[in-house]
């Protein structure tokens, strides 16, 4: 008896050929291979006599087994299979919907019954289970008669077990979750037998043929990493399952009894052997014509494999695909543990909407790899962000993905963060001045803010406050310059990149908002205080100097905040998830935060637009200028980056639409920081290293090719109040003593520099006058001169205080 329960939502009937329904004729056989077989027909018969509710178990006894006891056994087991969803494939796919890789535990694509080529699903029913839509969970015919073929053929010709038990069995296999668990689902006992025979049963009475059919057309394996029909028509062949003809659908059909041993790819021989017993199969059952069979047999499988793209390694962005997938595996909301949502990712089926530009990302891919060798003892990155939005455009690095070290590949990610990517990143060197930049401007710093900038300076640690409640510095620190020196403000020192002067703005700023700035900003600052033993501190007055280790992504991130005037926007990899029936499972909106006024943001930019200028480091040596398609120069801003001790320099540039970080760092084999000078980098030999020489020109390389796309977007310029600062009339000391002088100029809200003595009318010891005179920005210096006197202008000697500098107050 077979039983056709409807269900509700089941693939439409596919009306089955008349030809199928037809009993095939007998095979005869000599009188004596019939005697030869006979006592193995009885032993399968002992095993296919039991019927269950109702029926007899004749030959039960012939394995020691009684009736009763294998009827109380059956009545034991599960009335129903769980069968619950099949994992698929999941698709990666760029901005633009172009497949990017396919991740997945299992090759699958789910395909309803009339999305499968009638062809299919007669070769499969002629080979397996010819009297499928006839019987029940079990064919007794069919399984005798395909014993007796293979007897006579002294091989495995024909299925024995129905597409209803097939199916019991792999979904059994599929569910085993342990190796004893596994073990028990392909055991060769009765036990297994009879479980799976009551399950088959089970699904017979709840489900459709057309269902079972449909399930099993998308569950069984195909051989060479192909599960399911869709999975496998794409592999050896390149078309969809619905479009399969006879003699790919033959070929198939036969690979279901042992995927293993007639895998075309490795057995052609044997796979096209097997393909011709099935037309000969569905020759015989009237499926097709014999002549269309003996035709189709004299040609080849007609192979057109398309090969497997499993995982990041081969992809079309290898370490973006990388950072997408650790940066899902992060989000709670797609499984409780990282477990559940790793099973997600490689079994779920769903399409995972990113960022990408793949047009930037070949453009990145190329710099780095022209900059910065794979086997170099060094490693090239690049990231690419969005400002306003966070999407990641791009992430390239110099060192292939892989497992072969003598080829320079690995499997870390250097140009994201740690928790992203495994590498704890390289210092960044002078890009961090940025956020002291941005701190000054904020706190109400003038940008044209003069201080004087020796080449060399030693600094009292204590002079430098921290975050309120957090112990103070100890100590001396000395810094030098390696650019240039003198008076500076916050255009020139900044642009110069001059250190004496940031670590003087930084003592002006504290060193708590700056570093409380850059984190909010992106920069992943996670131990201010080091280890507590004093190792590893992030928040100290060399913060500003870059002394942090962090990633091209950070950065690029945190450069696009002053690219969006202020706007800032967590790096968004992913932007929709669908599952495999196109439903949306997760939107990923902006996450951004205004953590600036824009008027910072502009008072920055027209400070960091200068490096990109004639006259800036980045325009004369990294070449960081730009110009788009139509030869429109695009206006862009940035700051270069070298460390003090030469193992890592940076470039981090941007325009209003795009932040692009360049890092160039020295390291080993295993990551670990080395020195730059003195290495061949590139093929070349770097005997001195700076961002805007060496990780300039990367930038631009990269760059030169993103601007024709970009659109000549300038920044909005700052208020002229952030460049001079609100004015104020600087009170008229002159004649006053040095002590009454300092108070008036300070009680005004201006800082106090000591300019030394200068000749003058005045008594020696007075003040004579100020620089500026007569109004500056509030908060900014004002310089008082001291008189030593009239100038003789004879030969007699000058007064006793001449050429003496004078202690600040």
């Amino acid at each position: 008896m077979c039983y056709h329960r409807v269900d509700s939502g089941a693939s439409p009937r596919v009306p089955y050929p008349e030809a199928m329904r037809r009993r095939p004729p007998v095979d005869q056989l000599p009188p004596a291979r019939v005697l030869t077989h006979l006592g193995a027909m009885l032993a399968v018969a002992a095993v296919l006599g039991v019927v269950v509710a109702g029926l007899a178990i004749p030959f039960a006894g012939v394995v020691g087994m009684g009736a009763s006891n294998v009827a109380n056994g059956m009545d034991e087991l599960p009335e129903e299979l769980e069968t619950g969803a099949l994992a698929q494939r999941t698709r990666i796919l760029d901005a633009n919907g172009k497949e990017i890789t396919q991740i997945f535990d299992e090759n699958r694509v789910i395909r309803p019954l009339h999305q499968i080529s009638r062809r299919m699903v007669e070769a499969i029913v002629a080979i397996e289970d010819y009297r499928f839509y006839e019987h029940g969970a079990l064919d007794l015919k069919g399984t005798l008669r395909a014993f007796i073929t293979n007897q006579a053929s002294d091989d495995v010709v024909q299925g024995g077990s129905s597409i209803t038990q097939q199916l019991v069995k792999q979904t059994l296999l599929d569910q085993a979750q342990t190796e004893e668990e596994r073990a028990a689902a392909t055991e060769d006992s009765y036990a297994r037998k009879l479980k799976e025979l009551r399950y088959a049963i089970a699904l017979e009475e709840t489900h459709t043929k057309d269902w079972i059919l449909e399930r099993y057309l998308n569950t069984v394996y195909f051989g060479d990493g192909a599960y399911g029909i869709q999975a496998a028509a794409q592999h050896y062949f390149g078309v969809n399952a619905k479009n399969l003809d006879v003699r790919q659908s033959a070929m198939l059909a036969g690979l279901v009894q042992n995927p293993t041993a007639y895998d075309p790819t490795n057995s052609p021989d044997r796979a096209l052997e097997r393909r011709n017993v099935v037309l000969d199969r569905m020759a015989e059952l009237g499926v097709i014509p014999r002549a269309e069979a003996e035709q189709l047999k004299d040609q080849d499988l007609g192979l057109d494999v398309q090969e497997n793209q499993n995982g990041c390694v081969n992809s079309t962005a290898p370490f973006f695909c990388d950072y997408v997938i650790n940066w899902l595996l992060e989000d709670p909301s797609l499984g409780k543990t990282k477990e559940e949502r790793e099973t997600l990712l490689k079994s779920g089926g769903l399409t995972i909407k990113t960022t990408l530009n793949l047009e930037h990302q070949k453009a990145t891919d190329t710099a780095v790899s022209e900059h910065v060798y794979p086997t170099d003892q060094a490693i090239g990155g690049m990231a690419l962000v969005e400002p306003g939005t966070g999407n990641v455009l791009a992430l390239s690095q110099s060192r292939p993905m892989g497992r072969n070290k003598k080829a320079g590949e690995t499997f870390l990610n250097y140009v994201v963060p740690q928790e992203y990517g495994d590498s704890a990143g390289f210092q960044a060197g002078s890009t961090f001045k940025a956020f002291t930049l941005a701190t000054a401007i904020r706190q109400g710093i003038p940008l044209t803010t003069s201080i004087n900038s020796p080449e060399q300076m030693t600094f009292d640690l204590s002079d430098f406050t921290n975050c309120e409640g957090e112990p103070g510095f100890v100590g001396e620190w000395p810094v030098g310059n390696s650019t240039t020196s003198g008076a500076k403000n916050l255009y020139t020192g900044t642009r110069e990149s001059v250190n004496t002067f940031f670590v003087q703005l930084m003592q002006r700023t504290g060193v708590c908002d700056p570093f409380n700035l850059a984190v909010s900003m992106g920069v992943k600052l996670t131990r201010p205080n080091g280890d507590g033993q004093g190792n590893g501190l992030e928040r100290t007055p060399a913060f500003t100097l870059g002394v942090v280790d962090v990633s091209p992504l950070e950065m690029a991130e945190a450069y696009a905040t002053f690219g969006s005037r202020g706007l800032h926007c967590s790096s968004r990899p992913v932007t929709e998830i669908l599952d495999a029936a196109g439903n949306v499972v997760k939107k990923y909106d902006p996450q951004c935060t205004q953590v600036m006024p824009q008027a910072v943001a502009d008072g920055v930019n027209d400070v960091l637009r200068g490096v990109n200028e004639p006259g800036g480091f980045g325009y004369d040596i990294g070449q960081t200028y730009l110009t788009n398609a139509d030869g429109v120069r695009v206006p862009s801003a940035g700051k270069t980056g070298t460390t003090q001790d030469g193992k890592a320099v940076w470039f981090v540039g941007y325009t209003p639409q795009v932040a692009t970080a360049a890092m160039i760092a020295g390291a080993n084999e295993f990551g670990q920081p080395i020195g730059l000078v003195g290495q061949s980098i590139g093929g070349n030999y770097i005997s001195s290293a700076s961002g805007s020489g060496f990780a300039g020109p990367m930038w631009s390389a990269a760059m030169h090719v993103v601007d024709d796309r970009l659109d000549a977007v300038d920044f909005v310029e700052p208020d002229p109040t952030q460049i001079q600062g609100v004015l104020a009339d600087i009170p008229n000391v002159r004649g006053m003593s040095v002590e009454e002088a300092s108070a008036t100029i300070t009680g005004a809200g201006f800082t106090l520099i000591n300019g030394g003595y200068r000749p003058d009318s005045l008594r020696a010891g007075r003040v004579a006058y100020t620089w500026p005179s007569s109004q500056a920005a509030q908060g900014s210096p004002v310089t008082i001169y001291v008189s030593s006197g009239p100038e003789r202008t004879g030969g007699g000697k000058k007064g006793n205080r001449a050429g003496r500098e004078l202690v600040a107050p």
